[in-house]
């Protein structure tokens, strides 16, 4: 997004609980300007972001039910700007380079007392920082910079303060499972979205009958065939009908019968539907399942940067290409085998196979272009961008679409 003359990249790292839930967003930003600085220094939030930013952002299309962690300096901590965010929604991450000091200790007991979370970011406990382990309601620690034996003893000293302690950086399987043993609350990086995390992950029946039913419209089976294949799983006919409901309200029609709703849904909508079925299941909701959030937005984001990158192929077929490759890019975390073993299984087009499996064509650089950006690697994004003449304000106006579209996804499942 261009505001005030100043190109602006927005980020985002997922945050769980214990639980595998989503909890929070860290949102960090990037001016095109310092592209090439170290990729984890989002230090610079200035008063330009809160002001400019976030105020056409939107917090609330950003985060959804979520909370969103926000680094600030200590200049920024002292302003009146941080007054502008919403106080229920908002976790202020305290810099570890912050001199303390009265005054500032006086600050965010204020804040504290105005209803903000305050964490203490990348923090190696040391006893300077006592006054403020009194005030802080999280501390945010780098498992990267951090050995095992460090790690172990800071979780034990800090624990004990009744704080809660946020692993960041986590990016593999290995370190969230030492994380988690050591006792920490929260996690935060994309470890939940490699394929190694899952091995373990049990498959119930109705995610290998959405796979089956996937398969049957890939294919183009005959209607009558999709409807036996949900007859056999009555949840998935209930949750077809539930679907249907939100869709249909308002029409005089009532749903007569299975084929009905087959009918009236369309096998655009029930291809789009079960590709992101295959990612809940009956114990997690939509909100905050890390897996769902994750595949739709790709989906949606891809969606919509084949209508601003190839308007020529404008039609709902290749962007429902663009969709299903950004979804079913994350099928193999989900059953926890090879991503070609997944595909065999599947009739989908070449061009949508070879995207997903190389990242070869258009769609595989539309979704090597949304996995930069997860990860913030906003140098490649920059030149994923110059090769389709798309400009950072049409790519960030996506994805906030594209964001505003999951968190919606609450209402139909």
């Amino acid at each position: 997004m261009e505001t005030a003359n100043k190109k602006v990249f927005l980020g985002r790292q997922p945050i769980l609980d214990r639980k595998q839930s989503i909890v929070g967003y860290e949102l960090l930003f990037r001016s095109a300007d310092t592209l090439h600085a170290n990729i984890g220094n989002f230090t610079n939030v200035d008063s330009f972001v809160i002001s400019n930013v976030l105020s056409n952002f939107g917090i609330h299309e950003v985060l959804g039910k979520h909370k969103g962690f926000i680094n600030v300096t200590g200049d920024l901590l002292m302003s009146d700007l941080l007054e502008i965010l919403p106080r229920e929604k908002t976790v202020i991450e305290i810099l570890e380079t912050v001199e303390l000091s009265d005054a500032l200790l006086e600050r965010c007991c204020e804040l504290k007392e105005r209803g903000f979370t305050l964490a203490l970011d990348d923090n190696c406990y040391h006893t300077d920082y006592e006054p403020l382990y009194e005030i802080v309601d999280i501390v945010k620690i780098d498992v990267l910079q951090t050995t095992g034996d460090d790690l172990k003893e800071m979780v034990a000293t800090l624990s004990n303060r009744g704080l809660a302690l946020l692993a960041e950086k986590v990016e593999t399987i290995e370190q969230y499972q030492l994380c988690y043993d050591l006792g920490f609350d929260l996690f935060q990086g994309y470890y939940f979205a490699r394929p190694s995390v899952l091995n373990k992950r049990k498959v119930d029946v109705s995610g290998i009958a959405l796979l089956k039913l996937l398969e049957l419209i890939c294919r183009d089976a005959e209607i009558a065939e999709i409807e036996e294949a949900f007859k056999h799983n009555p949840n998935l006919t209930y949750n077809l009908l539930r679907l249907v409901n939100s869709v249909v309200i308002g029409m005089k029609e009532k749903i007569r019968t299975l084929r009905h709703a087959l009918v009236v849904l369309g096998m655009q909508q029930l291809k789009r539907w079960i590709q992101l079925a295959l990612f809940a299941s009956d114990k997690t909701s939509a909100v905050g399942n890390p897996l769902l959030e994750t595949a739709a937005t790709r989906g949606r984001l891809m969606e919509n940067l084949v209508r601003k990158w190839q308007p020529e192929l404008q039609g709902h077929d290749y962007s429902d290409s663009a969709f299903m490759t950004g979804v079913l890019s994350l099928i193999d975390v989900l059953f926890g085998v090879p991503m070609e073993e997944i595909l065999n299984q599947l009739n989908l087009d070449e061009e949508v196979r070879l995207a997903i499996l190389e990242r070869q064509g258009a769609l595989g650089s539309l979704l090597l272009l949304t996995e930069k950006l997860e990860s913030m690697d906003f140098g490649e994004v920059t030149l994923l961008l110059n090769q389709y003449a798309c400009s950072q304000e049409a790519l960030v106006t996506a994805q906030l679409e594209a964001i505003d579209w999951t968190n919606c996804l609450e209402e139909v499942f």
